[in-house]
């Protein structure tokens, strides 16, 4: 390792000490004040009087804080639900608000100074390591050693770092009171991009924002010589920073709905909620156009752009998801299984959730427009599973957590619903392929083992069979890392995108001139 790198680990291990430590610095007190001031009108007078006891109280973690929270609310609620009036039931968490509001420690009253030691260590860590390590390599995709290394496969270190994944999407998710005081140091930047308070999300985007740039710097130099790849690792770079995290946050500075342009249903399963419908069509002019905007993505932007580009033109160059599986997870890309029965496994689940989705949604659009006359709260109940069960879960837990044991697209190949969508239009009609030139493979497998989304492409090349697989999201990194120049992205004529049969290749395949 070179010096630089040396130090960029140091300090990148440093930053995600301080990172993991802080959550665990600071105490609570809460007093009435606090709580009228974090929670809704309507809740404020009964939580004042079921927690007084808690005033002035000091709490010295936050799980004694949110266990004394749970044992004067919780009664209360399980009473109203017992007698089943069910319109007294309070049902907003208030944990997380209530932590926020009662916290006190390093990074509330120096959310600057923590904000450096953390986030800001990790960040410059990241990007010197990066430097160092891509900077000084003759060959920009070399893989060597991957699998020996205990991070990249499955050892040690790739346990730790998917466990502490895990563990970090689990509390997100779930246990955001845990997260206050990483919340409290981000505030200022919330304060200053959308007006208001930060949250357990706005801490998550900017995290995640970040990360997918520090590791862009590293598939910038990765792809030095790939002009392509760079100004596709450009790309999600920008749209994830611009349109997923800055555009957003400053909608709502200026007293504007929160919305994502570049997000699209049924990735976006809740843009046909009854309120976001509703806040669409009361936020006037702006509000019209971003639910006209998403039902043009949905109708015809896809179908178009899936039909000239396949589905690369998204999940390779504009989604979110991708930009940090593409990035964060390029370390991990050759762990994806490129067996038969994962793929049809990767079937079934994909499109499985894919007919959840458009299910849902039919459901909850005839509930809205017969005003939840015809099926009540069902929907509701439909929503929680999903948002729970997909949108929580298997997207964010698994689909991030898995990556150094499953490759780094999980949620892309298993559970993704417009890439789904994107893959039935760009297989059946799309002018998109890969094209293969059979003769000049020599089986050295670049192609099958950088390939993220498991499909086996030396079996293609092989045969000099296209590849027009649902599941290939065009990133080129096959064509990138093939040394004989097989494989090529292609947007051409529909005919003979697929080949049934194999093409033979040796003496038997040519005709000799006479």
């Amino acid at each position: 390792m070179r010096k630089t790198e040396i130090i960029g680990l140091i300090l990148f291990v440093v930053g995600m000490s301080v990172f993991t430590i802080l959550p665990f610095s600071s105490q609570y007190r809460l007093s009435e004040e606090q709580l009228r001031s974090s929670v809704k009108d309507i809740h404020r007078d009964q939580l004042a009087e079921l927690v007084q006891p808690m005033y002035g109280q000091t709490y010295t973690s936050t799980h004694s804080f949110l266990t004394a929270y749970s044992t004067y609310f919780q009664p209360y609620n399980n009473e109203l639900k017992a007698k089943q009036a069910w319109d007294q039931v309070i049902w907003d968490d208030y944990g997380f608000v209530l932590a926020k509001a009662a916290m006190d420690g390093p990074s509330k009253t120096n959310p600057w100074a923590s904000l450096g030691l953390s986030i800001g260590l990790i960040v410059l860590g990241g990007i010197m390591y990066n430097l160092g390590g891509n900077g000084s390599s003759h060959d920009s995709l070399t893989h060597t050693g991957v699998f020996h290394s205990s991070l990249k496969n499955k050892g040690l270190l790739g346990l730790l770092t998917g466990s502490y994944l895990i563990l970090f999407y689990v509390v997100l998710y779930w246990f955001p009171a845990y997260l206050a005081p990483l919340v409290w140091m981000v505030e200022p930047i919330s304060q200053f991009l959308s007006g208001g308070p930060a949250s357990q999300w706005f801490l998550y985007g900017l995290v995640y924002t970040l990360a997918i740039g520090v590791m862009g710097v590293r598939m910038l130099l990765k792809y030095r010589g790939n002009r392509y790849q760079q100004l596709r690792t450009a790309s999600l770079i920008f749209f994830q920073t611009a349109f997923a995290f800055l555009i957003p946050e400053v909608l709502v500075l200026l007293n504007k709905p929160y919305f994502d342009f570049k997000n699209i249903w049924p990735l976006d399963y809740d843009f046909f909620y009854d309120y976001q419908l509703d806040t669409f069509i009361s936020s006037g002019g702006l509000g019209l156009f971003m639910l006209v905007w998403g039902i043009l993505l949905i109708v015809v932007g896809v179908p178009v752009f899936t039909y000239f580009y396949g589905k690369r033109w998204y999940c390779s160059w504009v989604c979110g998801c991708g930009g940090l599986a593409e990035t964060v997870g390029d370390e991990f890309r050759h762990l994806s299984d490129k067996s038969l029965k994962a793929w049809q496994w990767e079937r079934w689940m994909i499109h499985g959730v894919l007919a959840l989705a458009v299910v849902m949604t039919a459901l909850t659009l005839v509930n809205y427009f017969t005003s939840f006359s015809l099926l009540g709260q069902v929907t509701n109940q439909l929503h929680s599973m999903y948002g729970f069960a997909i949108g929580s879960a298997f997207a964010g837990v698994v689909g991030t957590g898995f990556y150094p044991l499953m490759g780094n697209r999980v949620w892309c190949r298993f559970g993704c619903p417009l890439a789904a969508y994107l893959g039935l239009v760009q297989r059946f009609k799309s002018r998109f392929r890969i094209t293969t030139n059979g003769g000049q493979c020599i089986s050295c497998g670049n192609c099958s083992t950088h390939c993220e989304m498991g499909i086996d492409v030396r079996a293609y090349a092989q045969q000099g069979q296209n590849i027009v697989r649902s599941s290939c999201v065009g990133c080129g990194v096959c064509a990138s890392v093939c040394p004989r120049g097989v494989l090529k992205l292609e947007n051409g004529p529909e005919e003979d995108r697929i080949h049934e049969f194999p093409i033979l290749i040796g003496n038997d395949s040519i005709k000799l001139r006479s």
